[in-house]
């Protein structure tokens, strides 16, 4: 895959599944620019990366800093935002303020980053949003993230037809083994990989690489539009 001269914008790039995209793009060819909210994380990423990246400091939830954002990036190809939030909890119990922040992040941070980045992106270039199978795959404690991603899911298809000829798709991913976890104890949170490991057909979680192959696909096929794709290791079947 030849990304020569493109550039495509990551919130979210300085970690996990955001920074493995912005690695496969600039060993594509690409140049990335990442925005997200840690300053010292930003910093690490780009050492990590190397050359042809650019960092912005951002709080997605604050709109007028999204629309700065874009204003400075000037044209670009393509827009990837891989906002990662996680709530557990029994619907009934959860506190309805953690909900609240759920959609605040996630949710109005994608819509934020969708609504001032097309202005810039060019015609031919992709919105790629990020969901999750509890979407597709009701789950005891993740009503409230079967319902941010299921409304990400529901704009993503609208855009791909109001924002046309941009194309806007969505990755759906099963569990992946990035930073979030990892305030978890090691022998607790191996325990929990090899448990869900062992209940996928595939017989092992995702690593941000495997990610990130969907999203190049995303960026460079030109026939795909209003789709999710799922790439959950099966866990939507079984």
């Amino acid at each position: 895959m030849d990304l020569t001269n493109q550039k495509i914008v990551i919130i979210g790039g300085s970690s996990g599944i955001g920074l493995a995209t912005a690695k496969a793009i600039v060993a594509a060819g690409g140049n990335v620019v990442i925005a997200s909210r840690s300053e010292a994380k930003l910093n690490a990423a780009k050492a990590e990366i190397g050359e042809r990246v650019t960092t912005f400091s951002l709080d997605i939830t604050n709109e007028e800093e999204v629309q700065k954002l874009f204003s400075s990036v000037g044209s670009f190809d393509g827009l990837v935002i891989t906002i990662s939030v996680e709530a557990m909890g029994a619907f009934v119990e959860l506190d309805s303020q953690v909900a609240r922040q759920i959609f605040e992040n996630k949710f109005w941070g994608h819509y934020y980053a969708a609504k001032y980045g097309a202005a810039q992106l060019k015609p031919s270039g992709a919105i790629i949003f990020f969901s999750g199978y509890a979407s597709q795959k009701p789950v005891p404690n993740l009503s409230i993230m079967a319902s941010v991603n299921g409304a990400l899911e529901a704009l993503a298809r609208s855009l791909a037809v109001e924002l046309s000829p941009i194309r806007v798709n969505v990755v759906s991913p099963g569990l992946v083994a990035t930073p979030l976890y990892e305030g978890m104890p090691t022998e607790q949170r191996q325990n929990y990989f090899n448990y869900v490991a062992d209940s996928l057909p595939v017989k092992r979680i995702a690593q941000p690489e495997d990610i990130a192959e969907t999203v190049l696909y995303l960026i460079n096929n030109k026939f795909t539009t209003g789709a999710v794709i799922d790439v959950d290791g099966g866990a939507r079947l079984v």
